[in-house]
């Protein structure tokens, strides 16, 4: 079986709240069913290689998300041709909201994003803090850890991840959470968000196991600990 080289986008700038954990469940999910995996950490000034089954970008602080913003622009149109090609994305936070239309950041100004999501994103007074639980029409029900004060809103079709059950998603009134376009997602949970949600981290590895046309099944795994985590998660208070 191939090796599924994983890009890791901007891990020194955009990797907060545990979010490098979404790595670490990618890989172990699949060296536990014997799959081989290579992260390729992705900076500023770098490529992104060309044989890549799967993307990440994680969330960041306003000022990282400047330099991140500018550089994000001359890998846009390669990250776009990945994902319209099949390739699996995940993007939590910052990293979700520069994949949109733009950003305004309440500090920096208009931060444009490589549209990728339509969507676009305002700074706020509003912290938006606290645990989250999503019902997804294609996961079920998810959770994780939200901690943003940027409000996303659809421009054009909605396309959300799941509806708020509880916690703020997107913006304080719509409660819609995240965004989903072909086989990338756009989300606010932290958490770190895949070892909560191991549905989600299989559905990513088999899409990028089956980029060439071939569909590959998963072997299942013991998730038990995973679901204490995620009712753990459920039954605390926002």
């Amino acid at each position: 079986m191939k090796t599924i080289r994983i890009a890791h986008l901007y891990p020194d700038r955009m990797s907060i709240y545990g979010d490098y954990g979404n790595i670490v469940a990618l890989t172990k999910r699949m060296a536990w069913r014997g799959i081989n995996s290579e992260v390729v950490m992705v900076s500023e000034g770098q490529k992104i290689p060309k044989d890549i089954e799967l993307i990440f970008i994680g969330g960041g602080q306003d000022k990282g998300q400047v330099i991140v913003a500018k550089d994000l622009k001359q890998k846009g149109s390669q990250i776009k041709d990945l994902v319209e090609g099949g390739t699996p994305l995940l993007s939590v936070c910052g990293g979700y909201q520069l994949l949109g239309e733009y950003f305004i950041s309440s500090e920096y100004g208009e931060l444009e994003g490589i549209g990728l999501f339509n969507v676009i994103t305002r700074g706020t007074r509003t912290r938006m803090i606290g645990n989250i639980v999503v019902q997804s029409e294609l996961f079920g029900e998810l959770v994780g850890f939200e901690n943003h004060s940027g409000a996303t809103e659809f421009v054009g079709r909605a396309h959300p991840l799941g509806k708020v059950k509880k916690g703020y998603g997107n913006n304080p009134t719509e409660k819609h959470e995240g965004a989903l376009y072909k086989n990338a997602i756009g989300t606010y949970m932290h958490g770190s968000f895949l070892p909560k949600n191991p549905l989600v981290a299989d559905w990513l590895i088999q899409r990028a196991l089956s980029k060439d046309g071939e569909v590959v099944g998963l072997k299942d795994l013991d998730d038990s600990i995973e679901l204490m985590a995620r009712k753990s998660s459920i039954s605390r208070p926002q």
